[in-house]
């Protein structure tokens, strides 16, 4: 007699920015096996310096995915599929991962998958949600992206929104430098907003105004470099030509103005998807995501619908959504090819351009 066949392992391997992670997820999408390590070398500069993040991508990357078998308690040779982020991100950064598991999944004979930085993202939240399933009105927000989708089903997206200039977390990131912050901004904004008061001085909610109606332009779409703007002008005018001349009692007032603002704009327009979708189930996905003023302003305003989300941790990059996003696409038959490469501007799969004029039916 023999056994029944094992759940097949999939290994995925996230080098997009600057984490370096991959992780073992089985046939059932548990965590076997998970490791992330984040580059602080970009800290000193305030931002990601691409060239860098390749290089440490590259020293790191052989002992990262040997972590992640050891903690998963299998070896090289018993995974099954090689799932990587093939882009969007940092070329020279998707370059290293890509390259890497192709070698291994050609040496191995193993299938190939490439995967969608921001399709991963959306799967995040599922590794530990059983019910985070489409239908759902997406809002994934990080360091490269803000984007606003209404998923019916997994690898069918129609994209409502997105930002026309800079993305959620890159604002976040400039706003921290400009308060002499360390980076990554999102999380030094958050930790400071909470010590200031979001009323002391009001900032504009680009793109979100009275009169706005489905099928106008810019009902969906976010902007967020003239909130960047804003605070530069804010805190010209009370503290002088830098921010060395700014009171420090200031800043905490004004990390909180910049945040209440920019979660205002995310989640309004969020719950303008909800009402025209008529769909009540929310996913948050991305970096930002793992902003606790967002993940409760959210919850607050849809207080009839469910808002899933991953913890912090799945939040940030990381090599098991990569994990999960590969099953999905290996078992529809999206195997790579060996010739095939990353790509900086990789579009998403699945992905349609929507527009709608009102509601439609609850899903």
């Amino acid at each position: 007699m023999t056994g029944s066949p094992r759940s097949p392992l999939i290994l995925g391997l996230e080098t997009s920015c600057d984490e370096t992670s991959a992780a073992v997820i089985d046939g059932d999408h548990r965590i076997l096996g998970h490791v992330i390590l984040s580059q602080d070398v970009h800290e000193m500069f305030g931002g990601v310096v691409p060239e860098l993040a390749a290089r440490a991508h590259l020293q790191k990357v052989d002992g990262v995915v040997c972590e992640a078998l050891d903690r998963a308690g299998v070896g090289l040779d018993d995974i099954d599929v090689f799932g990587v982020t093939a882009g969007p991100g940092l070329i020279g950064a998707l370059l290293v991962g890509v390259c890497w598991t192709k070698a291994v999944a050609y040496g191995l004979d193993r299938p190939w998958v490439p995967v969608h930085h921001m399709e991963a993202h959306l799967f995040a939240p599922s590794l530990e949600d059983e019910e985070a399933e489409p239908p759902f009105v997406a809002l994934l927000v990080s360091g490269g992206h803000t984007l606003l989708l209404h998923a019916t089903e997994w690898g069918v997206y129609e994209r409502l929104g997105q930002t026309r200039d800079d993305a959620a977390g890159e604002a976040f990131d400039k706003v921290a430098k400009l308060l002499d912050l360390p980076y990554p901004g999102g999380p030094s904004i958050e930790r400071l907003a909470k010590e200031g008061d979001p009323r002391r001085h009001r900032l504009p909610r680009p793109m979100l105004k009275r009169g706005q109606r489905p099928g106008d332009p810019d009902y969906y779409d976010f902007s967020f470099s003239g909130l960047k703007t804003a605070a530069v002008e804010l805190v010209r005018s009370l503290g002088g030509a830098s921010t060395d001349d700014l009171s420090s009692e200031e800043k905490p007032h004004i990390a909180a103005a910049f945040q209440e603002a920019a979660i205002d704009v995310l989640v309004a327009k969020t719950v303008r998807a909800v009402e025209q979708t008529g769909c009540s189930r929310v996913l948050l996905g991305g970096g930002v995501s793992a902003n606790g003023r967002l993940r409760d302003e959210m919850t607050t305003r849809l207080a009839r619908g469910r808002v899933h989300f991953a913890s912090p941790r799945l939040s940030l990059d990381n090599g098991a959504m990569v994990a999960r996003a590969a099953r999905f696409r290996f078992d529809r038959g999206d195997v790579g090819a060996l010739d095939g490469s990353a790509s900086a501007a990789l579009s998403f799969p699945g992905l349609t351009d929507g527009s709608r004029e009102g509601a439609v039916q609850p899903t």
